[in-house]
C-alpha cells in the first residue's frame, strides 16, 4: 500500500517530462529540414508562425486533417514505425492537392500511454520525411503521454495541413464535362485505407509475426512490405503537371475506393464510367481478394485497387497528360470517362 504522505511526482503518475524533452531535442534537426523560407520561428512556441508574403494575389487557404486508421495496429504489430508518418502526411496533403493547392505547412498530434523515445522519434522522422516529399514545413505538433488511455506499445496519430491556391486557379470541378477522360495514377499499395478489413484477412489467413507469414512473397516483395508500403505523395509532380497542362478535376482515392471518391468531384447531372481492365490489379490486392474471399464490388468500394490518385482532363489532352506523368515518374492509365447521367446510378464499372 502506498504511503498517503509520500510526495508524488508527475513521473509517478506515468508521465515522463524528461522523455518528452529528449524527443524534442532528437526531432529538432529532422523538423528543421522541412522548413520553408516562410516559417518565422522554430519549435517551442505556443503557436507556429508562417508568413504568406506577397506571392499570391488572391490566395485561398485549403485545409485538411486525417489520420492513418488501423494501419497503425499493423505497424505496431510489426514494430515498423519509420514510415507510418509518411502515410499521415500523404493522407492530408493529397487531399489538399485535389483543389489545386500547394501544401504550405503541417502539424501533427502523437498520443501514447507511455512515451518511448526511440519509437516516437521514428514516427516523427517519418512525418518529417513525408513533409519533405510534399514540400511543406512541419511547423509544429503535440506529443501527448496519457497513462491508461492506450495499451503498452500503442499510439495514435493525427495530422493537419494548410495549403494555398490562387482563387482563379482553384480546381472545383466546374470545368468537368461529358467526354472528359479519367486518368488513374498508380498507388504504392493500399495506402492507408481498408486496414480493418486487411487485418481481418491477415488473421483469417493465419499470418503472424511469429510464423513468418509476413515474409511470404507477394509479387516480388514480402507481404509485410506490401502491406506497409507508405502512401504515395503526389504533390510535387502534380503541381508541376498543372503548370504545363489544364486539369478539370482531381480525386484522392481514399476510404470508399474508386467507386465513391471520383464521383465526389464530378458535378451533377454527370456520371462516370470506369474500365476495370484498363490496368492490372497489383499482387497485394489479388492476395487480399483471394484470401478474404472479397467480392469484386467490395474491393472497389474499400480499396484503391492500384489507383491512388485520378485526374479528369479534356479528351484531347490525354496523350500529353500521360506523357507528362511518365516523365514525372508516375505510372498512369486512362481508366474511364465522364458521361451524361442515366437513371439514378452515377458510377458505372465494367
Amino acid at each position: 500500500m502506498s504511503n498517503p504522505n509520500e510526495a508524488l511526482t508527475y513521473r509517478d503518475a506515468g508521465v515522463d517530462i524528461d522523455a518528452g524533452n529528449a524527443v524534442v531535442e532528437r526531432i529538432k534537426p529532422l523538423v528543421a529540414r522541412t522548413f520553408r523560407k516562410e516559417v518565422m520561428a522554430g519549435l517551442g512556441g505556443f503557436g507556429a508562425l508562417f508568413e504568406l508574403g506577397g506571392r499570391w494575389r488572391e490566395p485561398v487557404l485549403v485545409s485538411g486533417t486525417d489520420g492513418v486508421g488501423t494501419k497503425l495496429k499493423l505497424a505496431q504489430m510489426l514494430g515498423r514505425h519509420d514510415t507510418i508518418g509518411i502515410d499521415l502526411v500523404g493522407m492530408c496533403v493529397n487531399d489538399v492537392l485535389v483543389q489545386g493547392a500547394e501544401p504550405l505547412f503541417f502539424l501533427d498530434y502523437f498520443a501514447t500511454g507511455k512515451l518511448d523515445v526511440e519509437t516516437t522519434v521514428a514516427v516523427v522522422g517519418g512525418i518529417a520525411r513525408g513533409c519533405e516529399l510534399a514540400g511543406c514545413a512541419l511547423i509544429g505538433g503535440e506529443t501527448a503521454e496519457m497513462p491508461s488511455m492506450y495499451g503498452p506499445g500503442e499510439y495514435d496519430l493525427a495530422g493537419f495541413c494548410v495549403g494555398a491556391v490562387e482563387k482563379l486557379a482553384l480546381i472545383d470541378g466546374h470545368r468537368i464535362q461529358a467526354g472528359d477522360a479519367i486518368i488513374g495514377i498508380a498507388s504504392s499499395g493500399a495506402h492507408s485505407n481498408g486496414y480493418s478489413l486487411i487485418r481481418r484477412i491477415v488473421e483469417r489467413a493465419g499470418v503472424g509475426v511469429d510464423n513468418g507469414g509476413f515474409a511470404q512473397d507477394i509479387g516480388g516483395q514480402s507481404l509485410g512490405d506490401a502491406l506497409m508500403a507508405p502512401t504515395t505523395i503526389y504533390v510535387k509532380p502534380i503541381l508541376k503537371l498543372m503548370q504545363q497542362l489544364p486539369v478539370h478535376g482531381m480525386a484522392h482515392i481514399t476510404g470508399g475506393g474508386l467507386r465513391e471518391n471520383i464521383i465526389r468531384v464530378v458535378p451533377e447531372p454527370l456520371a462516370i464510367e470506369l474500365d476495370s481492365g484498363a490496368w492490372k490489379l497489383p499482387p497485394v490486392f489479388d492476395w487480399l481478394q483471394r484470401e478474404g474471399n472479397v467480392a469484386r464490388e467490395e474491393m472497389w468500394r474499400t480499396f484503391n485497387c492500384g489507383i491512388g490518385y485520378t485526374l479528369i482532363v479534356a479528351r484531347d489532352q490525354v496523350g500529353a497528360t500521360l506523357d507528362a506523368l511518365d516523365t514525372l515518374g508516375l505510372p498512369a492509365w486512362t481508366i474511364g470517362a465522364v458521361v451524361p447521367a442515366s437513371g439514378g446510378e452515377r458510377v458505372h464499372i465494367r
